[in-house]
This record gives C-alpha cells, structure tokens and sequence, in this order.
C-alpha cells in the first residue's frame, strides 16, 4: 500500500475551474429562469431545452454511478485510475436532483399527456395511473433514492479502505464493492431505463421502444467515459497523476470507447429495423418527422459522426495510447452525444404551433450551458475531497506499472 504518497487533486487549478463555472452556470440558469416568468408562449421550449441539459449533464453523473458498479464488477487497471472520477460523479446526484426541481415543477409545459388525461384519449387512458403527475413525480424521487443508496455504500466502503492503515481489511472492503456491485448492477439498468422512458420517451405518449431504456444505460455510460478521457487529459501532466497515468491506461478506455459507441449504434439500429419492417403506424410515427428536414441530416449526421468515424478512428492503437489525441476524439463524441439527446428530445407537436417540423431556440444553447456549469462546479467540489486515487488499494501498485509499461 502508498500510504504516504501525496495524491490529492491540484486544488488551485480545480478551484479555479469551479469559479468559472458556477459563474457561467450562475448567469445562463438565471437567463433561462427569466425567460421562462417572461415569455409564456415560450415556455415549453424553456423546459425542452433544460431537459436537453439535464439529460446530457445528468447522464455523466448518473453514467458515472454505472461505470463505477462496472469496474468493481470487472477489475482492471482503468477502473483503479479512473475511479475517482467516478466516485465524484456518483456522488453529484444531489445536484442532479435539484436541477430535475424545474422539470417537476414544469411539467404540464412539457409533456403532451398531462393535458391528455381524462380528454377520451384511449393510449393515455390506458396508461393510467402509471402516467400520470404524482405518480410521474413520486417515481422520479424512487430513482434518486434508489441511486443514492448505490452511491452511498460505494463511496462509504471506498472511503474507509483509504483510511484503513490494514492490508486484510483493504482487501475485503474492495471484495464488498465487488459483491454489492453484481446485483446492483441488475437494478441500476432498470432503475435508468425506467427513468428515461419517463424523461424521455413520454414527451411522445403514444410511442414506445422496449430497447429505450438500454440506449441510455449504454449511452450514458459512453458520455462519462469521454468526460472521464477528457479530463485525465488534462490532469496528465500535473501532480499527483503524472506519476500515475501511462499510455496503457488510455488505451484500455478507449477500447471500453470504441465498445460502447458500437452498442450504441447496434441499439439504435435494432431499434430501427425492427419498428421499421414491422411497419405499425404506432410504432414508425416517431421515426417519420425524425426522416424528413433538418432532422434527417441530423439523423445522417449520427450515423457517420456518432458511430463511423468514431468507429474507425478509435481502431488505431497509436491514437487510443495518445492521451490528448484520445481527449480530442473523447470531446468531439461529446459533442454527437448532446446532439442524440437534442434528436431524440426536439421534435414536438406542441411548441409554439411548430408542429413536429424542425424547430431550434436559443434557449437549446444556452440551457446546456446552464446546466453544465452547476453541474460541474458540484463536481470539481467533490473531486477535491478526497485522493485521486484510492490509495490503500491492494491492486493500485499493479495498476500504475500496467499504465507504464510498453
């Protein structure tokens, strides 16, 4: 065990990234608050564009929570190197669920069958009383409580293996995680899919997908992934991480990248076909405004920037063990996956007369920004709290060697 090591995070340079962003997070979240008491006939796309941000900045955190239960899960030298990166991210979900209060309280300005219930419609009828507001609300409480009590115990026995001075009791805290990740694992991608079929999938209350839930679970997890690469980038060059991350680590991520971005776009395809060819106008209703304008290109658009080009350059060795050039490809999927939220969250018949045609709103910009900002001042605060590495570790030493070897 390196008990004496300094391994704490640059705390200057994380602080001054938190100023910045709860500056920047600070002023958009109050742009989109007086825009939303200001203008009522644009209050839906206020809530549509800060589901947008919540999604996206929401999903690295709660992506985070699952890729922590995965390295437990499967061991490896990344999870060592990564994991406290994902135990910060894990444990935003306080911030998480403050950001959700304007969903909750928002609403009837965004989802189409609070105004459908009682109305003769027979899907939303049908679907009482699961879709309706309190039930919506309380469930989304369940979900946070239920991630949390995964968070808790996760963080709670990582913590106490850096305290323990005892190498027995190292080891059976790390064997712990390991036994509470198994089954917990079963429930985290039920408790996220059925998140984002209330998230998400009811912004249409007639549409559904039984693969809905596993596009998040796989795409969230990608999204930490990219931020995780993004910044180990960045903190490759400063104390205490030079000393830890070597090219090995790097391309080990960007093997569990390149997998991920093949799952997602399997899901997605799969999703596709089998709607499709079962030509079931219930079903091919969400895909027909996605074909047609804007949407189609930005449909095209993740088909061979989400998945293509990502796929072939993630298949070269020398750029997974480059460290920045591995950050450069991290971001720019980043990028892609705000835009697959903004696919799958934009079209609406309800916005502003718009119909389900292409509509795009200032707010769409500046919520994201909004958002991440809060969201990552949360999480530069908890990255600082405790090492960068889980120092009493049994498998850290080993970890660090893999990274530098050749």
């Amino acid at each position: 065990m390196i008990n004496n090591a300094n391994f704490d995070a640059p705390i200057a340079d994380i602080n001054r990234w938190r100023t910045l962003a709860l500056g920047i997070g600070g002023v958009g979240s109050l742009v989109m608050l007086i825009s939303f008491l200001l203008f009522e006939d644009q209050r839906e796309d206020a809530m549509r564009a800060w589901l947008l941000g919540f999604i996206f900045w929401g999903g690295i955190g709660i992506g985070g929570l699952g890729v922590l239960l995965l390295q437990y899960l499967t061991g490896g030298a990344w999870g060592v190197v990564i994991r406290r990166i994902a135990e910060a991210a894990s444990r935003t979900l306080p911030i998480i669920a403050l950001l959700f209060v304007p969903l909750a309280l928002g609403i009837t300005n965004l989802y189409e069958w609070t105004h459908l219930i009682g109305t003769g419609d027979k899907v939303v009828d049908w679907r009482q009383p699961y879709l309706s507001v309190e039930w919506w609300i309380a469930r989304a409480a369940l979900y946070f409580i239920l991630w949390g009590v995964m968070a808790y115990f996760l963080n709670k026995w990582s913590l106490r293996q850096d305290q323990t001075n005892d190498y027995a009791t190292a080891v059976k805290l790390g064997e712990d995680s390991s036994k509470f990740s198994g089954p917990t694992m079963v429930f985290f991608v039920l408790v996220v899919s059925f998140a984002a079929v209330d998230w998400v999938m009811t912004l249409d209350p007639h549409w559904f997908s039984t693969i809905w839930g596993l596009l998040f679970a796989v795409g969230w997890a990608l999204s930490f992934f990219c931020f995780a690469v993004a910044l180990l980038a960045v903190l490759a060059d400063k104390e205490p991480m030079n000393r830890i991350l070597g090219s090995r680590h790097f391309h080990d991520i960007g093997k569990l990248m390149l997998a991920l971005v093949m799952v997602w776009a399997y899901f997605n395809f799969s999703q596709f076909l089998i709607i499709w060819s079962g030509n079931l106008p219930e079903e091919t209703r969400w895909y027909l405004p996605r074909m047609e304008g804007a949407w189609g290109v930005i449909g095209m658009l993740l088909i061979f920037f989400h998945f293509a080009f990502p796929f072939l350059v993630l298949l070269n060795r020398n750029l997974k063990r480059n460290g920045k050039w591995l950050a450069m490809v991290a971001i720019f999927i980043l990028f892609l996956r705000l835009l697959d939220m903004f696919y799958l969250i934009g079209p609406s018949p309800r916005i502003a007369g718009h119909g389900a045609g292409f509509h795009l709103s200032w707010m769409d910009f500046v919520a994201p920004i909004a958002v991440g900002g809060i969201w990552l001042w949360y999480f530069f605060g908890q990255l600082i709290k405790r090492p960068l590495v889980p120092i009493n570790d049994p498998f850290l030493e080993n970890a660090i060697k893999h990274g530098k070897e050749h």
